[in-house]
């Protein structure tokens, strides 16, 4: 009896540092950003869960593959405490169709429920599952009914996600399901590379409307990060993320689509996990805004905008992220352009052209711009409104930015 007592302890004690083991080997792992979408607070009594609870079925396009991942969920603009009672990853295959062999729990802290206070966010636990690059992945939360009187969103979405009635995130396909075009409650989606390589990172893409895809087609990924995303992939380059962080109207220095870029630094690309590139596109809307000005948000200067890349550029080599500066494209005859707001353009672009304190630069007005009226938009990649490029202009910008600026 004690020999069989002796044996089932030291299996006990071989069977907890196996699982001891096998935990430390998947946290040791080193990790970095395939998907991102920059919060928004979204003030709308309408989401609130109804009693049953509510899922959604969300669907992101990561970038870079890996062997494990993990989820980022967010109530940063969330009032109340968000309950998320279950979470499910899945291959897409098209529509709220998932992959079941592929389907894998979410938990928190080995729970499979979790609670965010107001103003956080939550990493998952990792779960071992193969991501293929470029790969369409499904998340799926359930949301208990609760007082949700501000959600955590990215309004822009340019991408189909569903919401059913109570909790079917095991479901293989929803019914009776409603189309939403926002991302809610998740914020990004993390892979896992082995200990020790140091090949990977992430870049991220910070913008506002144009880096965010407005003007291109819904469900394509036609934005301009979704095209170097794919370059950079097919060049074979194992492990570099591409994280758009673009939201619509976004503005340098003054809250006004979304938190500015200056505030949003900190959460959207100085904390992304293995981030070594930032690649700045900011400040249209800050000149736009010049023909609209009000005694609570008054006009922006050059210098203004000047000095808050160069914050920016700061800030980010402080973390060892390098920094490259995007020209601003050309808006003549947009509804906010002013030859003011021209003369604003051309001093950045001189600076960001000429700085030292950037690490390097893609010149999108020189890609986009009409050669004969260089103030305008090529008429191939005029969406129609003058400031937005469309899909083809898009494609030539995700194009034309130089691989070897993000991969030494």
């Amino acid at each position: 009896m004690k020999a069989v007592r002796g044996y089932l302890l030291l299996w006990l004690c071989t069977f907890a540092l196996a699982c001891t083991s096998s935990d430390s080997t998947l946290a040791a792992e080193r990790w970095i950003g395939t998907w991102a979408a920059s919060p928004e607070a979204q003030s709308n009594n309408t989401v609130m869960s109804d009693a049953a609870g509510t899922t959604y079925r969300e669907i992101v396009h990561i970038s870079a593959g890996g062997d494990a991942v993990r989820v980022v969920l967010t109530n940063e603009f969330g009032q109340e405490p968000l309950t998320v009672g279950g979470a499910r990853i899945a291959l897409s295959k098209g529509g709220s169709t998932i992959e079941p062999s592929t389907a894998k729990v979410l938990s928190f802290g080995g729970q499979a429920s979790v609670t965010l206070p107001p103003g956080t966010k939550m990493v998952s636990d990792p779960v071992d599952l193969k991501l293929p690059a470029l790969a369409d992945v499904a998340v799926s939360l359930f949301i208990p009914a609760q007082a949700i009187s501000q959600s955590t969103v990215h309004s822009y979405a340019l991408q189909t996600n569903y919401i059913a009635t109570g909790n079917v995130v095991d479901a293989t396909a929803l019914v009776r399901l409603v189309e939403v075009s926002s991302w809610y409650f998740i914020k990004g989606v993390e892979v896992g590379t082995k200990a020790g390589d140091t090949t990977g990172g992430a870049i991220v893409a910070l913008g506002d409307s144009i880096t965010d895809g407005v003007a291109s087609s819904p469900n394509t990924n036609g934005r301009w990060p979704d095209v170097l995303g794919r370059r950079i992939q097919a060049d074979k380059t194992s492990g570099v993320g591409v994280l758009n962080e673009g939201i619509n109207g976004n503005r340098l220095l003054r809250d006004d689509g979304g938190e500015s870029a200056l505030k949003r630094l900190d959460r959207d690309v100085l904390t992304q996990p293995g981030v070594k590139y930032v690649l700045v596109l900011e400040g249209i809307n800050d000149i736009g805004h010049i023909v609209s000005t009000s005694p609570s948000d008054p006009a922006d200067t050059a210098q203004s905008m000047i000095l808050a890349l160069e914050q920016i550029a700061m800030r980010a080599h402080t973390h060892g992220i390098k920094v490259i500066g995007a020209t601003l494209t050309p808006y003549e005859n947009c509804n906010y352009a002013s030859p003011e707001g021209e003369k604003m353009r051309e001093a950045v672009n001189d600076w960001i052209r000429t700085s030292k304190d950037l690490d390097g630069v893609v010149d999108f007005e020189k890609i986009v711009r009409d050669p004969v009226h260089p103030t305008r938009f090529l008429p191939a990649y005029d969406s129609g409104d003058h400031l937005h490029p469309n899909a083809a202009g898009l494609r030539a910008m995700g194009e034309g930015v130089d691989l070897s600026l993000l991969m030494h």
